[in-house]
């Protein structure tokens, strides 16, 4: 039963994150447009991004570290033990995922360093944290 368990924290931790990550991409969409770009073309995307001012990477980031803290929290509140460890490797995934994003649309370095060192071990292991308080207080 555990094994099922652990398969279904990371599984719906990867969904849940991933849902509040794409939420917040779109709602970031609609609060700063990109007038004249197609947001499904990698290339123009990739083109337009060394232009972008500062605050159009704020919903990025959001997206990256909610989506992060959201999926670990689930996975950490799912596993029945090990809950560190469960909020951990959905930290990874949304970590991997994160690299390939910045290396396939390269934003400013100052956004990429904050992204991958702020957004997604940090907010897994406060995740994590956050699922072993709950989990005790039951």
């Amino acid at each position: 039963m555990n094994t099922l368990r652990y398969v279904l924290a990371v599984i719906l931790g990867w969904i849940c994150g991933s849902a509040v990550n794409f939420g917040l991409v779109q709602l970031g969409h609609q609060n700063y447009t990109l007038e004249g770009t197609d947001l499904n073309d990698m290339e123009q995307l990739a083109a337009i991004m060394p232009t972008l001012d500062w605050q159009f990477f704020i919903f990025p980031f959001l997206a990256h570290a909610l989506g992060t803290l959201s999926g670990a929290l689930v996975a950490g509140i799912i596993a029945p033990n090990k809950k560190i460890i469960f909020a951990l490797v959905i930290g990874v995934l949304f970590l991997v995922g994160g690299i390939v994003v910045n290396i396939v649309l390269p934003g400013p370095v100052w956004f990429i360093a904050a992204d991958i060192v702020i957004a997604y071990i940090p907010m897994a292991w406060i995740g994590g944290k956050v699922a072993q308080k709950l989990s005790a207080k039951t």
